[in-house]
Order: structure tokens, then C-alpha cells, then sequence
């Protein structure tokens, strides 16, 4: 897996990755602290405030962002979106009251909402060969299962000599070393295929991404992975604390036995995905989800937590990590950012609704029962995914075209059948094809 790092472009921005993730980790404490000092016992209403925002944010400006980043050079755009994230952190240890943290979060996380989509379509143009990019891939779900792990423990390490206030320089620095190591190598910044007006810049990301079979199919599946995930996130610290009456200690052990599962998962899904299918992994990884959370109804002890913890880490990115190859398969280079912003936009409106939905029915319901509700939601993801990502789905399509005229340049070497003209090639929604051929 690690023999991808001899490319130097990547091995800039793996590393710029790694940096700027474990300076968001120290930005996550120390506004949880933050929070606290300027709520007290309200600090959880800010920080639910805040985590709503951040997802409003990833909703609604990934895909009007996507519709700038295919005009501007890439390398350009990484660097200053690095560095505004810097400066609303320079800002945040400043702050007096909760309505400029709630400015300051949108702030940060709009621009995050541009820069990861952005960084995330710039990898495949740098490791065009399927199966480098498949390891990087997993290197990424290392660096984010990784810094979950790491952040929290050098954060705890470094108040024991600096106040929280200060773990804020850390994400600074985070997001300037991030930013030197993008502006220390070239990338490709490809060119739009024409002109197209705002509106279709904005929206086509999500066009082509609901009109291709294996993307919806990917979006039902992401339900299947927020469900899962935010019974994780939200309530490990109510089965914890007030389910089992353990100290804090003891939450972060659960949720490292997440994160190792997930890791785990990561390091093997290489050699899985060069054997099976994408679909049939990932269908697989969903249905692990799925029994994890109705095991989850039954659970008896702390012991039982942390097995299924690791079981769920690994269904988590078993099902999650090839989300990346679906969408290099499914545009052109040019339409990628654009299709990365629309998966990033998609992605966390499920979280928008299964995070809400996972704490406010545990308390109102009890943790079996919304243990049984998320399962229900994960396997209502599963079964559309069954239906919208056929089994047979090639990359190269026979289909035909009625709508091109007689000469058009994409249709040189094809055949004339009926009415149009006949060929197959590896088959993508763009200018020329609209929609996908019926089954």
C-alpha cells in the first residue's frame, strides 16, 4: 500500500492531508472547551448548533464552489482555501461570544466544503492507474481513522502545559504546513470541455451523479453508513457514561475500537477490491452495518461495546472507501470536481438526518430502540442500493445515439442502426450522452 508514496505529487498531498486532518482534531477539542467556557452546561446545545452548521455548510456550498474550482487552477485555489481555514482559526481563541463561534464555523467550514471536494478529484489525475488510486484511497481512510485516535490524545497531552485557547495554533499551523506542501508540487488542473453558464456548473455535478446507476446506488448506501456512524458518534458516550457508568477514559477506548476496525478494513480493502467486485464489497460492508445495529439492540456490557464497535469500523469503511472509485469510473476528468462536491454534498445531507435522528430518539425512545431504527435505515439503504446499482454494470456500454447528426465527431467510428448510430465505449453522463441506456 505504501509503495504509492514514491509519487511525489501524492506524497505532498497525502502528507498536507495528515497535517491539516490532526490540525482540525485539535480545532474539534478545543472548541468543544471553548464551548464549555462560554456556555457552561449549555455546551452541548452550541456544539450541536455548530455540527448542525458544519453539515448546512458542506450541503450547500460544496456543489456552488464545485462550479468555481473547474476555473481556477487547482493548486491555486488548494493553497488559498488552506489559508483562509488558517485565518478563521487565528480568530477563534478571540472570541467572546456563542454567535461569532457560529460565524466562524461557517466560515471555516465553507471553506473546507470547497477544498476537500476539490482535493479529493485532483488525486485521480495524479494517480491515473486504477490500482494506485485504490491505495490511496485506503491511505486516506487511514489518515482520517488515524487522526479520530491520535488528535484527541496529543491534544490531552499538550493541555497538560498550554491552555485550550491555544490548541487553535496547532490547527493554524495544520492549515499553513498543508498549504506549503500543495504550493511545493504541480497539479493538473483540467479544462472544462465549453463554456456552461452558472446554473448548469452548479447543478451538473449533482445531474450527472443521479442520473449514473452505481452512484445512486453509492447514495443509498452512504444511508446505510450515516446510520451506523452517528449511533457511533452520538451516543457512545451515553452507553459509556450513563449505561454503564464508566469515566471518560473508557469512551475513548470505544471509540478507538471503532477506528481500529475501520483501519483494520483499510489496510485489507486493497487486496479485496484487486478480487471482488466494488459492488459486491461494498454490498457486503452494508450488511455488516446492518447486523451490527441490530446486534446493537441486544447489547449486555462494555466488553460486547467494544466488538461491536470494531465490527461497525469495519462495515463503516468496507462500505465507504470505494466510494472514490465510482466516481473517478463514472466522469471525466473535467466534471470530477463537480461530481466529488455533489458525493460530499449528498453524503453529509444523510448525516444531517440520521445524526439529529440518533440523539434525539435515544433520548426519547431508549438506546435498543434506536439501535432497531438506524438498522432499519441501513437496510432500507441496502435494499435501494440492490435495486439501483444493477449487478451487471460494465464500464464499457454498447448504446446508441438518435440525437447526433450525421459527421458529429463522436460518432466517427460507430454504425449506423435504425435511426442513429450504434457504439460502445466506456460510457459517462456528459454533453454527449444525457442519460443512461435502459437495462
Amino acid at each position: 500500500m505504501l509503495a504509492v508514496l514514491r509519487n511525489r505529487t501524492y506524497r505532498h498531498l497525502f502528507l498536507a492531508q495528515v497535517i491539516a486532518l490532526i490540525g482540525t482534531g485539535l480545532a474539534t477539542v478545543a472548541l468543544g472547551l471553548l464551548a464549555f467556557n462560554l456556555a457552561g452546561a449549555n455546551a452541548g446545545a452550541v456544539l450541536g448548533t455548530a455540527l448542525a452548521i458544519k453539515m448546512i455548510a458542506y450541503v450547500g456550498v460544496a456543489p456552488i464552489a464545485s462550479a468555481f474550482a473547474e476555473r481556477l487552477p487547482r493548486r491555486a485555489m488548494l493553497v488559498t482555501l488552506d489559508l483562509v481555514r488558517a485565518g478563521v482559526a487565528v480568530m477563534l481563541p478571540f472570541v467572546t461570544e456563542i454567535w461569532q463561534v457560529y460565524i466562524l464555523i461557517f466560515l471555516l467550514q465553507s471553506a473546507s466544503a470547497a477544498f476537500t471536494p476539490t482535493f479529493q478529484a485532483t488525486i485521480p489525475d495524479v494517480l491515473p492507474n486504477e490500482r494506485d488510486y485504490t491505495r490511496a484511497l485506503s491511505l486516506s481512510r487511514l489518515a482520517y481513522d488515524l487522526e479520530s485516535v491520535v488528535s484527541p490524545l496529543l491534544a490531552a497531552a499538550l493541555l497538560t502545559v498550554i491552555s485550550f485557547n491555544s490548541l487553535f495554533a496547532g490547527t493554524v499551523i495544520g492549515f499553513a504546513a498543508s498549504a506549503l506542501l500543495v504550493v511545493s508540487v504541480v497539479l493538473p488542473s483540467p479544462k472544462p470541455a465549453a463554456p456552461r453558464g452558472i446554473y448548469d456548473r452548479t447543478t451538473r455535478g449533482l445531474r450527472i451523479y443521479l442520473k449514473t446507476p452505481r452512484l445512486r446506488g453509492l447514495l443509498a448506501l452512504t444511508f446505510a453508513v450515516s446510520a451506523a456512524g452517528a449511533m457511533v458518534i452520538v451516543n457512545t458516550v451515553v452507553l459509556v457514561q450513563a449505561g454503564f457508568g464508566l469515566d471518560q477514559q473508557w469512551t475513548a477506548i470505544a471509540l478507538a475500537a471503532f477506528g481500529a476496525g475501520s483501519m483494520g478494513a483499510a489496510f485489507a480493502l486493497p487486496a479485496l477490491l484487486d478480487r471482488f467486485p466494488d459492488r459486491a464489497v461494498m454490498l457486503v460492508g452494508a450488511a455488516i452495518l446492518v447486523a451490527a445495529m441490530l446486534l446493537g439492540s441486544l447489547l449486555a456490557g462494555y466488553a460486547s461495546l467494544l466488538i461491536l464497535w470494531a465490527v461497525v469500523g469495519i462495515g463503516y469503511s468496507v462500505t465507504q472507501t470505494p466510494a472514490g472509485r465510482l466516481i473517478r469510473r463514472s466522469s471525466n476528468p473535467e466534471d470530477r470536481p463537480a461530481l466529488f462536491a455533489a458525493q460530499f454534498a449528498l453524503s453529509h445531507a444523510t448525516w444531517l438526518v440520521t445524526y439529529p435522528l440518533a440523539g434525539w430518539l435515544g433520548v426519547a425512545a431508549g438506546l435498543p430502540l434506536t439501535f432497531l431504527v438506524m438498522a432499519a435505515i441501513a437496510a432500507s439503504g441496502l435494499l435501494a442500493a440492490l435495486y439501483l446499482w444493477p449487478a451487471h454494470d460494465p464500464v464499457i456500454v454498447e448504446h446508441t445515439h438518435a440525437d447526433l447528426p450525421a459527421g458529429h465527431a463522436h460518432i466517427a467510428q460507430a454504425r449506423p442502426a435504425g435511426t442513429g448510430y450504434v457504439h460502445a465505449h466506456d460510457f459517462i453522463i456528459d454533453n454527449e450522452h444525457a442519460s443512461w441506456p435502459a437495462r
